[in-house]
């Protein structure tokens, strides 16, 4: 009966350092899991602070000006009545014209 009891003991003793130890991997993978969680996280902080600012969605966005309605738009200019407009200058009278020089003889010429 003693050595029962004895063994009894013994195993009660190895079961609770085995939980113990079981334990205390089970807390230092804990640990290094968070670890690398939250130096995740800084990375993607960081990286989210150099990327290349984002384009807001078009519902966020300033609508681009829409074109005034025909009625409201200021009319191009008219051309002016043929009658308003300055005439082109005209042609000199072939008599006030200067002439244009005349061509040596061809005798003088060579």
């Amino acid at each position: 009966m003693v050595t029962a009891k004895a063994k009894r003991v013994a195993a009660a003793k190895k079961a609770a350092r085995t939980r113990k130890r079981n334990a205390a991997l089970k807390a230092a993978t804990a640990k290094k899991v968070a670890a690398a969680r939250k130096a995740a996280r800084t990375r993607k902080r960081n990286a989210a602070k150099k990327a290349a600012p984002k384009r807001k969605a078009a519902s966020k966005r300033k609508a681009a000006p829409k074109r005034k309605a025909a009625s409201k738009r200021k009319a191009a200019p008219k051309r002016k009545a043929a009658s308003k407009r300055k005439a082109a200058p005209k042609r000199k009278a072939a008599s006030k014209r200067k002439a244009a020089p005349k061509r040596k003889a061809a005798k003088r010429r060579r």
